[in-house]
């Protein structure tokens, strides 16, 4: 079986925020993210998504980037060859970095295998979990009191994990509130590596440490892998390493210095689904607990992540929620639901497990490119 590719059609697609959500670093009320469909010379149909940020805060990488470089470099990669494996596309590619356009790329080829293979995504993987626990991750309100009825409304459709964005000026208070009014939910805290090295007897780590949160994620920098060893060592919370966990490599460095005890896996990060299962089996191997991470994706994006966590080491609730906590419409059939903090992982049919729906593609499109192999 190979995997012959001659057409990629690339959508830049936008779709408003149910809820603007803020973080750390911006505010947003939108999400922009670049789909890819590939077409094979047998006809079948292969989806990707890169989920990246809609502009460079969270990392260098932005819709724009995605946009170039799968146009430009990984679409034509996809039609140069006949691949027998995902991992041989991705071998392929000499782009350097841009791992959340690679991931697009690459979740295309894991479709377009699975249904060769005759499987759903999960099994292809070799996915364990029919289902998985799902958490939300909510921003930064403008009061408390707005947090707390935030809290409530996920709370009653039934979430036992709420992950709080922080700050320095938004941190302690609203997560002692959350654990205080809501005893019976696990808390975790996300600041997206606004802290600096001299931050580090900063008393607030001490005071966030004594509310018995589930972690505290990524209160220093990507590459400060030295001060999140430190912290941890002080800590009796555990560290969970986001950021910094951009290779297997990375994550391997991170390990060996105790950086931290928990790791989210990303999948737009670590530039596919491969390489977010080889980082799982690592972990799984070193006995290190995982969890899936999410990037606001849509349907495609959301159905790769929920595959990626039937591992059998995501054993943490991940960033996979609903797509109505997120959307008004989604680009999937059927929807990707909760069902009180549970999501059903898609096993509907092979590949992605479920079907993508062109027309809303389209219609939510900003801008449409065809690629094809007489190109390259």
């Amino acid at each position: 079986m190979t995997i012959d590719i001659r057409e990629v059609t690339i959508f830049r697609v936008r779709k408003d925020l149910v809820r603007e959500f803020e973080t750390s670093s911006h505010r947003k009320s939108y999400i922009e993210h670049v789909l890819i469909k590939a077409t094979t010379v047998d006809g079948r149909v292969g989806w990707g998504e890169a989920a990246s940020p809609t502009d460079p805060f969270y990392c260098y990488e932005y819709t724009d980037s995605c946009w170039h470089a799968l146009r430009h470099y990984l679409a034509p990669t996809l039609l140069a060859g006949v691949y027998e494996t995902p991992d041989d596309a991705l071998s392929a590619s000499h782009v350097t970095g841009h791992p959340f356009a690679h991931a697009a790329s690459d979740m295309v080829m894991w479709d377009l295998f699975s249904q060769y293979q005759g499987l759903s995504l999960a099994d292809a993987l070799g996915g364990t979990q029919r289902e998985v626990s799902a958490g939300v991750s909510l921003g930064i309100e403008e009061t408390i009191d707005d947090l707390l009825e935030v809290v409530a409304l996920h709370v009653r459709d039934g979430y036992r994990r709420v992950k709080l964005k922080i700050s320095p000026t938004w941190a302690y208070e609203p997560a002692k509130a959350v654990r205080e009014s809501f005893p019976d939910v696990a808390v975790q805290v996300d600041a997206n590596g606004v802290f600096t090295a001299s931050d580090i007897d900063n008393p607030l780590f001490t005071d966030l440490d004594s509310l018995g949160l589930l972690m505290i994620e990524q209160p220093f920098g990507a590459d400060d892998l030295l001060s999140h060893a430190v912290l941890q060592k002080r800590l009796a919370t555990p560290i969970c390493l986001d950021e910094s966990i951009t290779s297997l490599a990375m994550l391997q460095v991170a390990l060996a210095l105790e950086a931290g005890r928990i790791i989210n896996i990303k999948v737009s990060r670590l530039g596919g689904i491969g390489p977010a299962r080889a980082v799982h089996d690592a972990c799984f191997d070193a006995g290190v607990p995982v969890w899936c991470g999410g990037m606001h994706e849509f349907g495609v994006g959301r159905a790769a992540n929920l595959a990626v966590a039937s591992l059998p080491g995501f054993t943490y609730p991940s960033d996979l929620s609903g797509s109505s906590k997120y959307y008004e419409t989604d680009i999937v059939e059927p929807t990707i639901v909760a069902h009180h903090g549970i999501v059903t992982v898609p096993r509907g049919r092979n590949g992605l497990g479920l079907g993508v729906l062109e027309d809303r593609v389209r219609a939510d499109a900003m801008e449409i490119v065809n690629v094809n192999s007489t190109e390259t």
